[in-house]
């Protein structure tokens, strides 16, 4: 007799604690759910996609005009590949293990005029990331 009291009275505990945490859980969620929140989850969440948006403009620009100064130094005969360089028994070494010549693309280095020392690519980087 004295086992089923102590587990009935157990069972009761571990219920009235847990509709405590659930009732809380609840009122958490509701306060996170009012319309002042949500619109200003959905202010930020747009912030956010729009610089992406930007960025990906900024981006799509960038490779169209790469592709098209590709395109008139091909049109113009002054476009240069690895490949036209190199002789029929010369190899590309990467990392010490032989590749095709079209599998390689090598990025032009642009120096920087205020700082002598530090070379960029010529293709743009995200800052602030």
């Amino acid at each position: 007799m004295m086992k089923r009291l102590s587990w009935f009275i157990s069972g009761a505990l571990a219920g009235i604690a847990s509709v405590g945490y659930a009732k809380k859980k609840v009122k958490a969620t509701a306060s996170h759910l009012t319309p002042a929140n949500v619109v200003k989850s959905a202010r930020a969440r747009m912030r956010e996609r729009r610089l992406d948006v930007s960025e990906a403009l900024r981006d799509g620009r960038s490779a169209m005009q790469d592709k098209e100064a590709e395109l008139i130094a091909r049109r113009d005969g002054t476009f240069a590949s690895l490949a036209d360089e190199l002789g029929s028994d010369d190899q590309v070494l990467v990392d010490g293990r032989p590749v095709e010549p079209g599998q390689v693309i090598v990025l032009r280095q642009v120096r920087d005029a205020n700082n002598p020392g530090h070379s960029r690519s010529g293709r743009r980087t995200r800052r602030g990331a």
